[in-house]
């Protein structure tokens, strides 16, 4: 290949009604501003995930209600969207570009990307805090599978996979569906005091105080890294690159720089390149007071993946 991959699904908008908080219009503008000023990467439309695919994470009758628009209003109520046909396909495409960027990453090219994803909230029979279906978790068990039909690995030692969720809230619902599965490792770095306000026990968790700044939030990632490796062999690592711990984010509630946003998904990707780690990236939340500050934030996280592409390749960054 002669760029690294990331796939989109921002052509598939879920409608909202005026004013509501999720900003629905990043996604479309990242991939903008990637285009203009990051030509080598190859964006590519993502496939939607089969229910075969959700099967392996969540439960048939949840999928049947997304699908069908029979969610109740309380459900829809703790998802944070209206039901619309447009949501069950997004959130299909939003799973299938996280697997698509796995299958990327394994298959030797060693970094790709979700232009959306991260999607951490969702249980295996419920959505909430805006995520409808599991991204990280449909595809990391989609990729044992996958590797076991195809000999890669012995059933006895499936594929191993790291969740890095460095968004500032909490996965809470992929540390539920991982609870008690030595094959995939689950490290939250997370504000003590965001949301979900009901945590559920990841294999680490380091919760941050309100204000925490750069010095601090790295140390604290050190030692989540150090966890990792203390506790898992991992094949695959999906790192969600939150952008709401900037100081930026209306949500957020953490105060680092743009100079500690880079310098935390530089130490991410130089981890895993030291121990060549293919890695599959999701961009997980932002909600900047502005918009462009958090578009901003994910460009650099871009740039930041695509100068890792470009050493797993052997090339100069660009």
């Amino acid at each position: 290949m002669s760029a690294m991959q990331a796939f989109y699904a921002d052509h598939f908008v879920l409608p909202l009604p005026d004013g509501h908080r999720f900003p629905m219009a990043k996604y479309e503008m990242l991939r903008d501003q990637i285009t203009a000023h990051l030509p080598s990467v190859r964006l590519q439309q993502a496939e939607p995930a089969d229910d075969a695919a959700l099967a392996l994470v969540h439960d048939p009758a949840y999928i049947d209600a997304v699908r069908h628009g029979t969610l109740s209003a309380a459900q829809q109520r703790e998802i944070g969207f209206p039901w619309s046909p447009g949501m069950n396909e997004r959130a299909r495409r939003s799973v299938g570009a996280t697997v698509q960027a796995c299958r990327v990453a394994l298959s030797g090219e060693g970094v790709a990307a979700n232009l959306a994803g991260g999607t951490h909230h969702a249980y295996a029979d419920k959505g909430s805090g805006f995520c409808v279906f599991n991204d990280a978790a449909v595809a990391a068990r989609l990729m044992q599978i996958e590797r076991l039909r195809a000999g890669i690995d012995p059933p006895s030692r499936p594929l191993q996979v790291a969740i890095i969720d460095l968004d500032v809230h909490q996965g809470n619902g992929s540390a539920r569906i991982f609870q008690n599965d030595p094959s995939v490792f689950t490290l939250s770095l997370h504000g003590a005091r965001n949301f979900p306000f009901r945590k559920e026990p990841s294999d680490c968790d380091i919760d941050l105080p309100d204000g925490c700044t750069d010095a601090p939030y790295l140390a604290a990632l050190e030692q989540g890294l150090t966890e990792v490796e203390r506790r898992c062999e991992p094949g695959l690592v999906i790192y969600l690159a939150g952008a709401d711990p900037h100081e930026g984010d209306r949500l957020g509630r953490l105060r680092l720089s743009d100079a500690g946003m880079a310098a935390r998904d530089q130490r991410v990707f130089d981890w895993a390149w030291q121990r060549q780690l293919p890695v599959a990236m999701a961009m997980a939340g932002g909600y900047g007071h502005d918009i462009q500050t958090t578009v901003r934030v994910q460009l650099n996280t871009y740039r930041i993946a695509q100068a890792a592409w470009a050493r797993w390749q052997g090339l100069p960054a660009r």
